[in-house]
């Protein structure tokens, strides 16, 4: 039987057990995902494993010899214990096998083979348990399945887990490959010619058995562009999709409501602002939806120019609504947006402007009163502004017109979350659309996870903006550093000044806040400083005397909404001082007395929530201070991190090093989950050339042949990369 249908179950092809093993240890059930399954490195036939690399509790599979073979009774209990050593050349590591005594005849000085398993020490010895292996064939004539696995020039090794090992692995692909026939490739064929591409088969072959050098380069070769090939025809046929679909033009020129907030402005647009808007308002004017990001640091005023977008619908007798990731950013922009629209926030009220519009605020812990009030008014049209959380996108929630969906940290929102609310508008039109980050993207991340959207970046501050400087606390090394940063923030508060302090964890049940990895190098793992007991720490001590307030995500709405009143309330009698939070407060939060940002544990977030963090002081014209408190030793990859952050305020620098230090998953998002998962070889930070080439190649494709009729395994790939990526895109756009 020839095999060419890889989306067969793996047990119909490797059997039942192997199967099974296979899906429990790597979450693979298709045959093709198994032949996706690429291997990490490969070991060339003679050359031994550098074991100087090992570390406890790593997963690995050595090439080695075997040195030597001894067992020995066990002193606390019956049995035996069977200890082999095996060398690469320059250090040595014991496999060890209890009550296995019959494994002595296995293991012969001399022999060579893989060994896999948990890298563990045992009173300074690093050794494996029971670990898997496999020899070499010393008479080829013997086993024609070990020389299948062996007999090439290189040996694959595949990420491997403690219960499933590269040989393992490489057996299974081998069962595979040997039934493998033509399979049909998405690449067309006039494609692959004129780039001197492999055909899919042969790559799949080349990179699971190559023979030479040659083999493994063009099959990554191959195979790389694959992966960007297939995500970039997605994202072109998105475009064609939202360039067809229709949508209300909404006036280009300035309407009342936006004319008179320009001229009441308390300060200048930056050119960027005025370069932005102005791309937006020819977007709005169109008959198609706009589709557009709009990108820019912290502080660069993105909120300004989404405001002038929204009064702009408004304008034109439609609504816009504006979705956040937090009950606590909503109520934000909520009260930035009301108080930067005064009277005009006010309309059909008393005193309000004649022509102005409302404001509606929508949340998901709304008193039910206030709940059906705001509904009525957004359903009747008197609300022009909507803003809300997740809530926005239940049944309950109706417009009277809406014409734009504002989207603030377009990365914490899924496709299908855009789509619910794009398709909540009416006469069949799709409202106009504008996703917002201040977490900035280098150009090989907005080419293969925004390649579906204009792209805008707002560059430049606002004049009056103040600098922020940042310096590393290294609590540990030098204490005399922390007991000054307390003093100085003493010192903010005596000046009438707000203190942020943020700690990765809540505390008070153990659970944390946030998802982070701890690094090698971090502080004897220790755990991660939490809201609770760093303010009642600062409270009896360095902080004593001030007011000190708490802001986490399990506290209710009211309370939350009373703590940030009360740290933005400046002449509040009861307002609060130093503010001790989680990193709810990390993106749009906007306190102008703000001056101060103390990040405890600074090591055990990102160099991007760094960033962010960092941008919520030197709002105002008081200038900022930001202090990354640390255990992390000097020199460690986790102090160059936060040291990396210190030394520049440049977001797109930092965004670019970020991308650099992390794994691809991390960066391209969770709510990318088929964006992730269809990327095996290809790295957005180096294989720009590709993604260049590729994008180029898909677009002109699929400008010839919008529904790929032509090329059905193409629109096939590109079907199981929306299910991948759980978006029915071309249903929902």
């Amino acid at each position: 039987m020839t095999l060419d249908d890889t989306r067969q179950p793996l047990s119909r092809v490797i059997g039942g057990k192997s199967a099974e093993a296979v899906s429990k240890a790597l979450g693979l059930t298709t045959v093709g995902e198994l032949l996706r399954y690429y291997p990490r490195r490969y070991a060339a036939r003679g050359e031994l494993t550098d074991m100087r690399t090992l570390v406890d509790g790593e997963a690995v599979t050595l090439l080695a010899e075997v040195v030597s073979v001894t067992s020995r009774r066990m002193q606390q209990r019956r049995g035996t214990i069977v200890e082999v050593v095996v060398s690469d050349g320059t250090d040595r590591i014991s496999l060890t096998f209890f009550n296995q005594r019959w494994r002595e005849g296995v293991f012969r000085t001399g022999r060579r083979g893989l060994f896999a398993g948990e890298v563990s020490t045992y009173r300074g010895k690093r050794q494996l348990t029971h670990p898997t292996f496999d020899f070499f064939p010393e008479d080829v004539d013997d086993d024609p399945e070990r020389v299948a696995t062996f007999a090439g020039a290189f040996i694959p090794i595949y990420p491997a887990t403690a219960s499933l090992s590269s040989m393992q692995i490489a057996r299974s692909v081998g069962v595979i490959l040997d039934t493998l026939g033509e399979l049909p490739d998405p690449i067309p064929e006039s494609l692959r010619q004129d780039r001197g591409l492999m055909g899919l088969t042969a790559a799949l072959r080349a990179i699971h058995r190559p023979v030479t050098q040659s083999d493994i380069d063009r099959s990554r070769t191959r195979l790389k562009f694959e992966e960007a090939f297939v995500l970039q025809a997605l994202l072109a046929q998105r475009r064609q999709e939202i360039a067809h679909l229709p949508a209300r033009a909404r006036i280009e020129q300035a309407g009342p409501l936006l004319q008179e907030f320009d001229e009441h402005l308390p300060f200048a647009m930056t050119s960027g602002q005025r370069q932005v808007g102005a791309q937006i308002a020819s977007d709005l004017a169109g008959d198609h939806p706009m589709h557009r990001l709009l990108q820019g640091d912290v502080g660069s005023g993105k909120t300004l120019v989404a405001v002038r977008a929204m009064l702009s619908v408004v304008d034109s007798g439609g609504q816009a609504a504006l979705l956040a990731p937090t009950e606590v950013l909503a109520a934000q922009h909520f009260r930035s947006i009301t108080s930067l629209l005064g009277p005009m926030a006010e309309g059909g009220m008393l005193g309000g402007h004649d022509r102005g519009t409302q404001v509606a605020l929508v949340t998901g812990s709304m008193k039910v009163a206030q709940r059906r009030r705001d509904l009525l008014r957004i359903i009747s049209g008197d609300a022009g502004i909507v803003i809300g959380t997740h809530a926005l996108l239940s049944d309950t929630v109706e417009f009277r017109d809406l014409g734009l969906v504002v989207i603030d940290e377009q990365h914490r929102f899924g496709v299908e979350q855009r789509a619910a609310l794009a398709a909540k508008a009416i006469d069949g039109t799709r409202p106009h659309v504008l996703v917002m980050t201040a977490t900035p993207i280098p150009r090989t991340v907005a080419m293969t996870v925004f390649g579906d959207l204009d792209i805008s970046t707002l560059e430049g501050l606002p004049e009056g903006r103040a600098a922020v400087v940042t310096h590393v606390v290294p609590a540990r090394e030098k204490p005399s550093h922390a007991v000054r940063a307390w003093e100085r923030i003493r010192e903010e508060v005596a000046e009438g000044h707000r203190v942020f302090v943020v700690c990765p964890r809540i505390g008070d049940d153990g659970i944390e806040d946030q998802e982070f990895e701890l690094d090698a190098d971090a502080p004897d793992r220790r755990q991660a400083a939490s809201v609770i007991d760093t303010a009642e720490v600062l409270a009896a001590g360095p902080l004593a005397g001030l007011r000190i307030g708490m802001l986490h995500g399990r506290m209710p709405p009211e309370a939350k909404d009373a703590v940030m009143a009360a740290f933005a309330d400046v002449t509040a009698a009861r307002g609060i001082d130093v503010l001790v939070s989680t990193t709810v407060v990390e993106v749009g939060v906007d306190i102008p007395a703000a001056t101060v940002m103390v990040v405890m544990d600074a090591d055990r977030f990102g160099i991007s929530q760094l960033h962010q963090l960092r941008g919520r002081v030197g709002r105002g014209s008081l200038p900022g201070l930001c202090l990354l408190f640390t255990e992390a030793q000097a020199g460690s990859p986790a102090r160059e991190r936060l040291d990396a952050v210190a030394s520049t305020t440049d977001g797109f620098a930092l965004a670019q090093l970020d991308l650099m230090q992390r794994r691809e998953g991390d960066v391209l998002g969770a709510t990318q989950s088929g964006r992730r998962s269809s990327l095996k070889l290809l790295q957005v930070v180096s294989d720009i050339d590709v993604i260049e080439q590729a994008r180029s190649a898909a677009i002109s494709l699929v400008d010839q042949d919008p529904s790929l009729g032509e090329y059905p395994t193409l629109r096939q790939a590109l079907v199981e990369l929306v299910a991948d990526d759980q978006a029915e895109f071309m249903e929902k756009a």
